[in-house]
C-alpha cells in the first residue's frame, strides 16, 4: 500500500529510511529534525510506529508492503534498521549505485559531541552496559545507556543532548553499517556461532563485530577467546580479562584466594565473586569487562567495586525469581543460543536441572551438553526442537522432553532434589511458542510465583 504522494513529486530525497520499528522511527525523525528531505519504506503492511510517525512528523511519507527499488534509487543515502539483512536485493541495488548504506548508529555517531563507551559480543552485552552505567553513576558522571538493548542511540540523543557521556550496546547488525564512531573505549566481550544465517561463517561475523574497534581510543578485550584475541592489531592500548588461564595476559581476572573466587586487578582482589548480586561465573566476567573499561576512563575503582555490589541483573539474563521448595529458580530466558546457556549452566555452583528449547536455528549444542556433564542433574526439553536437543544432551544427563513451558516446570519440581538450581536458560529462539524472550521469560516468572502459594 502506497502513502501520501509527496515524494512522487521531488526530484530526489537526502535519505530514505528502510525499516520503521524502534531504529528507523529514530532515525526518521532525527533527519526530519535536520530539514532533510525523508521518505520510509516498509515491507510490512502496517509497521509498529507509523501511526506515530505521522503525528510527529506528518510531512514524511511512508511506504509499506515491500522495498520499492525505484524509490531507494532517488535517494543520497539509505538508512537500514538492524533487523534488515543487507543481502536483501534492494539493498544490494543500492550499494552497486554507489549510495552510502548507513544506519541510526552511524547518525547518531556523525551528531554526537560527549564520549562514547561501546559494548559488543555474542553474550553478556546488556549486563555490561547496564554494569557500566551504574558505576558511571557511582563515579560521578552523567550518563545515559542503551542502544541495542533500547533506547536507540538517537532517541538518547535527542532526549539527553547534555549528557556526559553515552554508553551503547552495539550488535553486529547495528555495526555493518556504521563508519564514524571512534569510542573513548570499546569491548568486545566474547564471540560464539550466532546469526550465522546472516553471515559467512565465523569469519565473517567476527569481522562484524571488530568494528567497533574501529578507531577507538581504548579497547577491552576477552584474552581466553581466541576469535576476540585475534581483533588486536596493536592500534591501540588494550586491557585483557580472563576467567583466569590468560593471567599471565591479562590484569583483570578471576582468581581464588584464601578458599574464596576473587575478581582480581593484577595481584590485588578487589571484589569476592560470592559478592555480586548477578550469580555465575560468566557475569563475573561481564563485572571484570565493565571495571576494565570504567578504569579505562579513568574512574576510580573503590566506586566501581561498590556499583557492583549494589548491581542487580536485569530481567530475564540471570534474573534470580527466589527459593522455592529449598530449589533456587533462576530465569535466563535471554540465553536463545548454547554459548549462552552453557555460561549460564557452569556458572552455578549447585546442581542444576536446565530447562531447554524453542527453535534451535541449526545450532550445534556440544558446548551445552560439556556445562550439563559438570554440573547438571537433569535436563527437561520443550518446544519445536526438544527432540534435538534431546540428542545432543542425553549423553550428559537424564532428559525429559514436554510440550511446553509449564510442563517443564512440574517435570523440573520432580526431578530437582533440595538445594539445586532450576535454571531456565533455553539455548533458543522462543519464536516457536512465544513471542520474544521476554513473553517466554514473564511466563516462566509466572509459573514459578505460582509455586509460593501452594
Amino acid at each position: 500500500m502506497m502513502g501520501e504522494p509527496v515524494v512522487k513529486r521531488a526530484t530526489e530525497l537526502d535519505a530514505v529510511v528502510l525499516g520503521l520499528g524502534e531504529s528507523g522511527f529514530a532515525s526518521a525523525c532525527h533527519l526530519a529534525a535536520a530539514g532533510q528531505r525523508v521518505a520510509v519504506i516498509d515491507t510490512r503492511e502496517q509497521p509498529p510506529r507509523e501511526a506515530e510517525l505521522r503525528d510527529r512528523c506528518p510531512g514524511i511519507p511512508v511506504y509499506t508492503g515491500g522495498l520499492d527499488d525505484g524509490l531507494i534509487a532517488r535517494a543520497a543515502e539509505v538508512v537500514i534498521s538492524p533487523g534488515l539483512d543487507p543481502r536483501h536485493p534492494g539493498i544490494c541495488g543500492a550499494k552497486r549505485r554507489g549510495q552510502p548504506v548507513i544506519g541510526e548508529v552511524e547518525l547518531f555517531a556523525r551528531s554526537v559531541d560527549a564520549p562514547v563507551m561501546a559494548i559488543t559480543g555474542s553474550n553478556g552485552k546488556s549486563t555490561v552496559t547496564r554494569m557500566l552505567a551504574a558505576m558511571a553513576g557511582a563515579a560521578g558522571v552523567d550518563a545515559v545507556a542503551g542502544g541495542n538493548l533500547g533506547p536507540p542511540a538517537l532517541t538518547l540523543l535527542e532526549n539527553r543532548p547534555d549528557a556526559e557521556l553515552f554508553i551503547l550496546e552495539l550488535s553486529s547488525f547495528q555495526l555493518e553499517s556504521t563508519v564514524s564512531l571512534r569510542p573513548q573505549v570499546a569491548t568486545v566481550l566474547n564471540l560464539s556461532p550466532d546469526h550465522l544465517d546472516r553471515y559467512n561463517g565465523m569469519t565473517d561475523y567476527a569481522a562484524a563485530k571488530a568494528r567497533i574497534l574501529d578507531g577507538a581510543a581504548h579497547a577491552v578485550l576477552n584474552a581466553d577467546d581466541d576469535w576476540v584475541r585475534g581483533m588486536d592489531d596493536g592500534s591501540m592500548p588494550v586491557s585483557w580479562f580472563s576467567a583466569g588461564q590468560a593471567a599471565w595476559t591479562a590484569r583483570w581476572r578471576l582468581g581464588h584466594l584464601d578458599g574464596a573466587d576473587w575478581l582480581m586487578h593484577g595481584d590485588q582482589p578487589l571484589l569476592q565473586q560470592r559478592d555480586l548480586p548477578a550469580l555465575g561465573r560468566h557475569n563475573a566476567l561481564n563485572a571484570l569487562a565493565a571495571l576494565a573499561m570504567g578504569e579505562a576512563a579513568g574512574w576510580p575503582l573503590p566506586s566501581l567495586c561498590r556499583a557492583l555490589e549494589a548491581f542487580h541483573p536485569l530481567p530475564h539474563r540471570g534474573e534470580q525469581l527466589g527459593v522455592h521448595g529449598n530449589r533456587l529458580w533462576i530465569n535466563d530466558s535471554k540465553a536463545t543460543n548454547a554459548a549462552s546457556a552453557a555460561a549460564a549452566v557452569t556458572g552455578m555452583e549447585q546442581p542444576v536441572v536446565l530447562l531447554a528449547g524453542g527453535d534451535a536455528k541449526g545450532q550445534s549444542f556440544e558446548v551445552l551438553s560439556a556445562a550439563l556433564a559438570e554440573r547438571g542433574r537433569a535436563a527437561v526439553l520443550f518446544g519445536r526442537d526438544a527432540n534435538t536437543l534431546a540428542r545432543a544432551l542425553t549423553p550428559a544427563v537424564p532428559v525429559e522432553c514436554v510440550g511446553n513451558l509449564e510442563a517443564a516446570v512440574e517435570a523440573a519440581r520432580r526431578l530437582s532434589q533440595p538445594g539445586d538450581a532450576v535454571l531456565l536458560a533455553p539455548a533458543c529462539a522462543s519464536l516457536d511458542q512465544y513471542t520474544d524472550y521476554r513473553a517466554r521469560g514473564e511466563h516462566f516468572r509466572t509459573l514459578v510465583e505460582a509455586l509460593a502459594d501452594e
